[in-house]
């Protein structure tokens, strides 16, 4: 047995030893604290539009203060208020549309190798195409209404929960399919008991990915087909020079989008805790 004292720095090494492992990480640094080093990055985005502003001097980029006295006129106008309401409510049900056809799908496709073969050529024809630009296609189809714009968030969210889901089926060990196999269990049962709690936190990771696609198609879809929702309030506002009221309304799909991306990665960190993720940066 060795002698637990004995350095096991290399000797060439002039670095420091390594810390054993279980051993206390380093103390976080003042600026690493999530919540100032947001504040830090609001600070700087304010400055840098500040000044750009006032540099430029144009009436079309009002500074961020002009922008930000706009915003409660914005969450306080019933109108406004509604449209918001609406775009969340569509770009949810669209979410959940796509979230109950990719997981089963890219699941099916990580441990099925026929049903790979049949649907991957469409996922990779369907990958590289801007979802936005099916809208005046939908249009036609569906119509003006709710339905087109729902399909598409379906359509923009689906891919990446897919390719995940897909990753997460691949990554499972064959040793805990092949025991449920041996137990009895069918293919759908297989499906639903071992592989998704097993890819469950790849599985997160795409979800996570894709309420963001979501929240951007949901815009995109709305600037197209102008009838109701954020996006027409945007344009609407820009046509009519109303600048504060556009800058305003980004502001809020960024506040928006931010808050969602927090609070589903705390669900996704207290749904998985027990496996280490190794998309998220080590907070040690």
């Amino acid at each position: 047995m060795s002698n637990p004292s004995v350095n096991v720095t290399p000797p060439n090494s002039s670095g420091p030893s390594v810390p054993a492992k279980g051993a206390n990480p380093r103390r976080r640094s003042w600026y690493e604290h999530p919540a100032l080093s947001l504040l830090i990055a609001v600070l700087l985005l304010g400055f840098a539009w500040g000044g750009l502003s006032r540099a430029m001097g144009l009436s079309s980029f009002p500074g961020p203060l002009v922008a930000l006295a706009e915003v409660p006129d914005i969450v306080f106008d019933p109108s406004a208020l509604w449209a918001i309401l609406q775009s969340l409510g569509r770009m949810f049900v669209g979410y959940l549309w796509a979230l109950a056809f990719a997981v089963p799908l890219g699941l099916a496709m990580g441990r099925n190798r026929l049903i790979y073969d049949i649907f991957y050529p469409l996922v990779s024809l369907a990958y590289p195409l801007p979802k936005a630009a099916l809208m005046p296609i939908l249009m036609l189809w569906f119509g003006l209404g709710s339905f087109s714009k729902i399909l598409v968030i379906a359509m923009g969210v689906s891919l990446p929960v897919l390719y995940h889901s897909y990753q997460g089926a691949r990554q499972i060990e064959n040793k805990l399919v092949w025991t449920a196999q041996a137990m009895g269990m069918g293919p759908i049962r297989r499906l639903y008991k071992i592989v998704l709690p097993a890819a469950l936190p790849e599985i997160l990771v795409g979800c996570r990915v894709g309420i963001i696609m979501a929240l951007i198609v949901m815009v995109s879809s709305e600037m197209i087909a102008r009838q109701e929702g954020v996006g027409n309030l945007l344009f609407t506002s820009m046509d009519m020079a109303q600048y504060a009221t556009v800058y305003a309304v980004i502001l809020i799909l960024a506040v928006l989008g931010f808050a969602l991306d927090f609070i589903f990665e705390k669900v996704r960190r207290s749904l998985t805790h027990w496996a280490q993720s190794s998309t998220a940066p080590d907070e040690g």
